[in-house]
């Protein structure tokens, strides 16, 4: 009689890495985390005027579910306009800004899935109607693009399942 052959299992805790529960997923400290909120808090105390006049007219509209939080932390990035159910951040370029820090930030936010739109601080001020327009078409793609991913999602685990029928 021969040997019989088992399929032998690691173990779990060498297969998989431990989930690191930091700073909402994102692998910050908790002492950083919190240096970020208070910043971002700050931030909202002594607000320019342009993100003051966004956020007065984000709080006049009626944007459903879609909604724009003030001064939002992202992962290690503080973002002056943030809708999380869209994936979506707007950010406001003042004159006196860093733009090798904002194109760096930029960067890191698209990489984790989330859609940066940069609004110049003078456009809101002087007009902010023309603003407003492009952050709706902003949104409106955001929306089809989520919608989009979506449906090819379900059409590759609808293809994937029927496969997986075929096969037994």
């Amino acid at each position: 009689m021969t040997d019989r052959k088992t399929l032998k299992l690691g173990d779990p805790s060498e297969i998989t890495p431990s989930l690191n529960k930091k700073g909402r997923g994102w692998k910050i400290s908790d002492k950083r985390l919190d240096e970020l909120h208070d910043r971002a808090r700050e931030m909202k105390r002594f607000a320019s005027p342009a993100h003051k006049a966004l956020a007065d007219r984000f709080a006049k509209a009626d944007l459903g579910r879609y909604t724009f939080k003030r001064f939002a932390v992202v992962g290690s990035a503080i973002v002056d306009f943030n809708c999380h159910n869209l994936g979506m951040a707007i950010m406001i370029d003042e004159d006196d800004q860093d733009e090798a820090l904002a194109k760096r930030r930029d960067k890191s936010l698209e990489s984790v899935g989330i859609r940066v739109m940069r609004l110049k601080a003078s456009d809101i001020l002087e007009d902010i109607d023309p603003v407003l327009q492009r952050i709706t078409a902003g949104m409106r793609m955001r929306i089809d693009d989520k919608r989009q991913a979506r449906s090819e999602h379900r059409s590759n685990f609808q293809s994937g399942t029927s496969k997986r029928d075929e096969a037994q």
